[in-house]
């Protein structure tokens, strides 16, 4: 009893305080710098993509032809367009319609790419070679062309743009998740449920998927902001969101079809809406590099 006692007190030296997980998590989160200014910008895009209505100074389409780029000032902080529309009730609302289609983008890829790489992963044999390589023939053509095909020929609309850029971003999930499941499956834990007698589906979903989230959170994170500057892009070239709608990419599209003019004094109306692209796909980048660095077992100490 007394040799039991005392290996015990070797193996845990009293005074010596361990943290969960979730502590672990926290400390190197919110270490990072840049992961906690990515998550305050990204704060506030969604609260003005929540409050719009409140924030925003002006409607998204309320027009004023007289005033065709006029520069920024007092009442319109950003200026207005091509159409006299203040740029900042537009970039506001658009903050709503880029966010939302770029969630739905990762949506799509994420459910359809777990789904794929958790039975490849799992099951392995036939069916990881020939889903597999079906994810190898997608990932053979450039993305953003890929999702260009898609849209041409489901017809342009900001729903078919975001299935495309769905669509696209699956191999990419499917290969993550497919890793993570390979080096769970084997675990000793695994192994009991299996003993136990445990099914298929239960063991995937009670003890396979949560032990491979922490890939998936990151991935997804990072494919966000490459989602939302898709959209953007494929808005650009109207196959996304179309007029008036005040979507990002789209108001860059509105910007430069409206002629020469845009470079001689609407150059804001280019500037602000590519701001804000770009400060949203940063700050879900450094979010990103926040995640994976917390929920890397090696940065634990």
């Amino acid at each position: 009893m007394a040799e039991a006692q005392i290996q015990q007190e070797a193996v845990v030296p009293s005074g010596v305080k361990t943290r969960s997980r979730r502590e672990d998590f926290r400390r190197v989160f919110f270490s990072n710098r840049l992961a906690l200014f990515g998550t305050a910008v990204m704060g506030i895009f969604i609260l003005m993509a929540i409050f719009a209505p409140l924030i925003a100074p002006y409607g998204p389409l309320q027009q004023d032809l007289a005033s065709e780029f006029a520069p920024p000032s007092r009442a319109h902080l950003m200026g207005q367009d091509e159409l006299g529309r203040d740029i900042l009730s537009r970039v506001i609302y658009g903050a709503r319609i880029s966010l939302t289609a770029g969630l739905a983008a990762v949506g799509i890829a994420t459910i359809v790419g777990t789904l794929i790489g958790m039975l490849a992963g799992y099951f392995g044999g036939w069916a990881d070679s020939l889903l597999m390589r079906l994810m190898d023939i997608v990932l053979a053509f450039p993305s953003i062309l890929l999702a260009i095909v898609i849209v041409s020929i489901l017809g342009p609309s900001l729903p078919n743009a975001m299935l495309a850029i769905g669509i696209v971003f699956v191999p990419q999930i499917a290969r993550v998740v497919r890793s993570a499941v390979i080096s769970v499956r084997e675990r000793d834990y695994i192994e009991a449920e299996r003993a136990l007698g445990a099914g298929n589906a239960q063991i995937i979903f009670s003890g396979v998927l949560p032990n491979s989230m922490a890939p998936l959170i990151v991935q997804a994170t990072l494919t966000l902001g490459t989602a939302i500057l898709d959209v953007a892009y494929l808005s650009f070239l109207g196959l996304g969101a179309r007029a008036p709608t005040p979507e990002w990419g789209a108001m860059l599209t509105d910007a430069f079809r409206s002629g020469f003019g845009v470079f001689v004094t609407g150059q804001h109306a280019i500037i602000f809406p590519g701001i804000a692209i770009a400060l949203t796909v940063l700050s879900i980048n450094f979010i990103g590099d926040g995640l994976r660095d917390a929920l890397d077992p090696r940065s634990r100490r």
